[in-house]
């Protein structure tokens, strides 16, 4: 059943944005990916045909359903077109000062007034991306989980500044056009999932920074003795240790706690462009590039 958004706009093409594109496409939905330039854009449309690929192998997606869902994506260098999206969602590197120049950008191009722009953010604060616009009342955090197409939940995350009817339309657009679970989030630092989690994570890399156990004894150990799905440090290098990094800056900025800031290890990984499974080695080593997503 159509929520009235039908035009879909997603900002960055990576391991977030490729995702949810997939998503919004394979819900039926006119997609426009936008990528910093041409080339970024057909390596954005190979990373969600090889994501769609996989899910048709796995018996997840009809062969058919793909092409469909690809057919409805159009990948482009340019962010002029979005002008005619009814919502845009921003999904790239964390960094405030990149976002806060993607929303002032799109304030100028989206032409509908009544467009919502949504910001796909781990942590930082939505209010400031609200007010780069004239419409911070139409902006929202709308955060998906990695993979995307295989995650089911979505926090939505509100300013001060946004409206009933906004948080309305994205519900019922992550509800009931993508089939997603919506939880709510006050907008403060790693809003509901990540301000659990991050805390988790970096304790288990103090952990091993300081000799204590060893990666793979540490991740064995959460999921055989807790039941957990994956490990920690396994989930620290499927986020991207510089996303982890980033998550915890924000977090430590906003609340000065000891547990939110970054161990000296883990900086120094990222320093080194270790970041875990998109370079093939974080805390463990990856064979060539294989996403989990459906």
């Amino acid at each position: 059943m159509s929520t009235g958004m039908e035009r879909v706009g997603v900002i960055g093409g990576g391991q977030m944005g490729a995702g949810i594109a997939e998503v919004c496409a394979r819900a039926g939905l006119d997609t426009v990916v936008c990528e910093v330039d041409a080339v970024a854009a057909h390596a954005a449309r190979d990373r969600v045909s090889a994501s769609l690929e996989r899910a048709v192998l796995r018996g997840r997606l009809e062969r058919e359903a793909a092409r469909d869902a690809l057919a409805r994506m159009v990948f482009t260098g340019s962010l002029d077109d979005l002008a005619d999206r009814q919502l845009v969602v921003e999904a790239v590197v964390e960094n405030v000062e990149a976002k806060t120049e993607i929303f002032t950008a799109l304030d100028k191009i989206v032409e509908d007034p009544a467009a919502v722009l949504a910001t796909n953010t781990s942590s930082l604060p939505v209010m400031r991306l609200g007010m780069a616009t004239a419409r911070a009342d139409r902006v929202v955090g709308l955060h998906f989980f990695n993979p995307v197409p295989v995650l089911p939940l979505v926090e939505i995350v509100t300013s001060l500044h946004t409206s009933p009817a906004t948080v309305a339309a994205v519900e019922d657009f992550a509800t009931r056009t993508l089939g997603k679970t919506v939880i709510r989030s006050q907008d403060r630092a790693g809003f509901v999932v990540n301000a659990l989690l991050i805390p988790y994570l970096l304790s288990a890399i103090r952990m091993a920074e300081s000799g204590f156990a060893t990666a793979a004894d540490i991740d064995t150990g959460m999921e055989l003795g807790c039941a957990h799905p994956m490990g920690p440090l396994k989930l620290a290098d499927l986020i991207g240790l510089d996303t982890v990094v980033a998550i915890a800056e924000s977090l430590y900025d906003e609340f000065k706690e000891p547990l939110y800031a970054p161990p000296p290890l883990l900086q120094r990984m990222v320093q080194a462009g270790l970041l875990g499974r998109k370079t093939g080695r974080g805390f463990h080593t990856y064979g060539p590039r294989t996403s989990p997503s459906a």
